[in-house]
């Protein structure tokens, strides 16, 4: 017999708890001189949040330099990103932390003491879910906080968002071209094929980059699989560097290898050489602006070039990508066909786009298997 009870979809996923300090993160309250102390389960649940890829805060009522330093003294002033702390309300504090994180309300948890401050964020942010510190160890005990897989994207977390954080400091510090200013950030983007480390984060990507994403097709991590060693395929993962440090996995490419000929060749004719086809090309919006997506086209179009074969690409039509048909425009594609829902673009002969001058491309040809040893075949 069918169930008529309603489903409850599931809440959403964990992105940032952020802690309350006095009795909460530490036994004792700062201002009243108490001599503090963190449980070692506290310490050992804030490392385990961050290596899980879960970002952390804090909202405390307190003299911000006085809990700056008691924070360093404990160690663990590094894992708490965009900390608010002074006389706010708690729900101002966790709409600034969500903000700085660019992340829902929804996706936080928030921890404190008390009952009376639980009380005034839940009627202001009915999407913030709010515990005691027993709660939530109680909730991450019941498999409900972490995430199931953990990539290496996720255990960066920290790291990319304090040098996004150093990145836009420096952006608006920087007075001069645009041009110059990506000079001056010192970018290399590597490309090579994926391996099975990178599953999870490709999957990802697939299903939740829409706009910067050239066909819509999503894959999901068995369908990947099978793509990373099938003789007709290639999976291209693209990872970002800077002065400031990592964007980590930021591009993907799905190419088919296996095509030959040209729709409409002569009979008779010289044979036209093997086609590479770019079935999906997608990029991170947290690179917007740098031009990246001309540098992953022209990493495809030197690997097919270095393996005689001509660069074609799909183009799907949605709401939200023509984007991409632009920039597969500008980076040199004709058009060679258009029907309702696909265009296929080619390549001239000539080869690829042009590499901007302020990106140092590295690309990796290696056998399909897992990630060891490669070979550099352009940088």
């Amino acid at each position: 017999m069918q169930s008529t009870e309603p489903h409850t979809p599931p809440p959403p996923q964990v992105k940032c708890v952020v802690w309350d300090l006095d009795d909460t993160l530490w036994d004792g309250t700062l201002l009243e001189g108490d001599d503090l102390s963190v449980p070692e389960a506290n310490r050992q649940l804030v490392r385990t949040l961050d290596e899980h890829g879960i970002l952390q805060s804090v909202a405390s009522r307190n003299e911000p330099d006085a809990v700056a330093e008691q924070l360093r003294a404990f160690g663990l002033d590094e894992y708490f990103l965009y900390p608010q702390v002074g006389w706010s309300a708690k729900s101002a504090s966790l709409r600034a932390v969500a903000q700085e994180l660019n992340i829902s309300p929804e996706s936080v948890l928030f921890v404190d003491d008390s009952e009376f401050e639980r009380a005034e964020v839940a009627g202001a942010l009915p999407g913030v879910r709010c515990m005691t510190r027993q709660e939530l160890h109680d909730l991450v005990a019941a498999g409900a906080v972490l995430p199931a897989q953990v990539t290496d994207d996720a255990r960066r977390r920290r790291a990319m968002y304090l040098a996004e954080s150093r990145r836009r400091t420096h952006e608006v510090a920087f007075d001069g071209p645009a041009a110059e200013f990506l000079e001056s950030l010192d970018m290399t983007l590597r490309v090579r094929r994926a391996s099975t480390a990178d599953l999870a984060r490709a999957a990802e990507l697939t299903q939740r980059t829409h706009q910067l994403n050239t066909t819509g097709i999503t894959f999901g991590q068995d369908e990947l699989a099978s793509l990373i060693l099938a003789p007709g395929h290639r999976v291209l993962v693209a990872e970002l560097d800077d002065r400031f440090g990592t964007y980590g996995t930021i591009g993907l490419a799905v190419v088919a290898t296996g095509t030959t000929g040209r729709p409409g060749a002569v009979p008779g004719a010289a044979a036209p050489p093997p086609r590479w086809t770019i079935r999906l090309l997608l990029m991170s919006c947290r690179v917007m602006g740098r031009n990246i997506g001309t540098s992953l086209i022209a990493a495809v179009a030197r690997l097919a070039a270095a393996h005689g074969a001509a660069t074609v690409a799909h183009f799907r039509p949605t709401d939200r990508n023509r984007q991409m048909l632009v920039t597969y425009r500008f980076a040199g594609f004709t058009v060679e066909s258009r029907t309702d829902d696909l265009v296929v673009l080619s390549l001239p002969e000539a080869g690829g786009p042009a590499v901007p001058g302020y990106v140092r491309l590295v690309i990796e040809d290696t056998p399909a298997a897992p990630r060891g040893t490669s070979q550099e075949l352009i940088a």
